[in-house]
């Protein structure tokens, strides 16, 4: 194993490559344990508390310092603003910004989200990739459109029901463990909420413009609480505790669902998805294709099954009857 094989130095080396990565472990996100294999998981307990002890000392060294604001020269008439890996530590002096649009600040150093009241024209924001462990002081945000605080440090959903005219949020890669106070944004297109704690699909019976859900990387148990989303085209649920194919009778628009890397051991439940474009159910334990003759317009059925060690591995591709006519 990767902790085992290096001396003690190398062993210093290989947990400071992966500490910025241990968080994603934690909340199942599939990017860090790309970059990370093996090492975090054979990491003992004493190798943590070393890392951790480690990475305090040095943090000063390490961390990049925050930039001075003053030292950024921000134009009054611009619409689109990016500042992207700027080391900005603070958002402030952007009430300069009269007509801006659409305002990127990922991969900064903010741990607070403030002094954005001004910024009337705001349409889009993105804080992707900071420090930020709170919703807050976005009420005033009244026309944003489309939100992005994804891999940051939230823990709940919360400080946005103002925000009505919203049509995209994505979420992705916090701590958040339950899906709430979001039944004010009639608005919403799209969620995207994967690689996160949540254990159960709730609270978004109001969210009946919803055309994309995202869900993956959590820790869901049971498809349920969909019936209200009739508009829905795009459900993914992939590597999250569903056992069964359920609760999906009312999404009649449904195109693409995304189920893999779950424990489901039957094709069942979609008789009213006819519309249904892509079906992947990949790394399942399903041993049977069945119960999807009726999917007519099914272009890509995805069925990578590891049942028992050694199973058999498939992969389908369907062609729609139209691919054959034409073929």
């Amino acid at each position: 194993m990767a902790a085992e094989r290096g001396s003690g130095q190398q062993q210093s080396q290989e947990m400071m490559e992966v500490d910025r990565r241990v968080e994603s472990e934690e909340s199942g996100d599939e990017e860090g344990k790309k970059h990370s294999g093996g090492i975090v998981a054979d990491l003992s307990a004493q190798s943590l508390k070393d890392r951790e002890e480690h990475s305090e000392v040095d943090a000063g060294e390490e961390q990049e310092l925050p930039v001075d604001m003053e030292a950024i020269s921000l134009d009054g008439d611009a619409e689109d603003v990016d500042l992207n890996h700027y080391r900005i530590g603070k958002i402030e002096g952007f009430e300069v910004l009269k007509k801006v649009k659409t305002l990127c600040l990922r991969q900064n150093l903010i741990k607070c989200i403030e002094n954005l009241e001004a910024l009337q024209s705001l349409r889009e924001l993105d804080l992707y990739d900071n420090q930020i462990r709170k919703m807050e002081n976005l009420e005033a945000l009244t026309g944003l459109e489309i939100l992005d605080i994804s891999f940051n440090l939230l823990r709940n959903i919360e400080g946005i029901d103002k925000l009505t005219q919203l049509k995209k949020l994505f979420l992705v890669n916090n701590k958040i463990s339950k899906i709430e106070n979001l039944s004010n944004l009639h608005q919403l297109q799209m969620l995207e909420l994967g690689s996160n704690r949540i254990r159960a699909i709730e609270n978004i019976d109001t969210l009946t413009n919803l055309d994309s859900l995202f869900l993956g990387k959590n820790k869901i148990t049971k498809l349920q609480n969909l019936d209200a989303l009739t508009s829905l085209t795009v459900l993914s649920m992939q590597s999250n505790r569903l056992t069964k194919i359920e609760g999906l009778q009312s999404l009649v628009n449904l195109r693409e669902l995304y189920l893999s890397h779950n424990g489901i051991e039957v094709i069942e439940g979609l008789e009213n998805n006819n519309k249904l474009t892509m079906l992947d159910l990949a790394s399942n334990r399903i041993k049977k294709i069945e119960n999807i003759s009726h999917l007519t317009e099914l272009q890509e059925f995805w069925n990578v099954s590891f049942v028992r060690a050694g199973a058999l591995s498939v992969l389908f591709f369907l062609t729609s009857p139209a691919s054959k006519n034409s073929a």
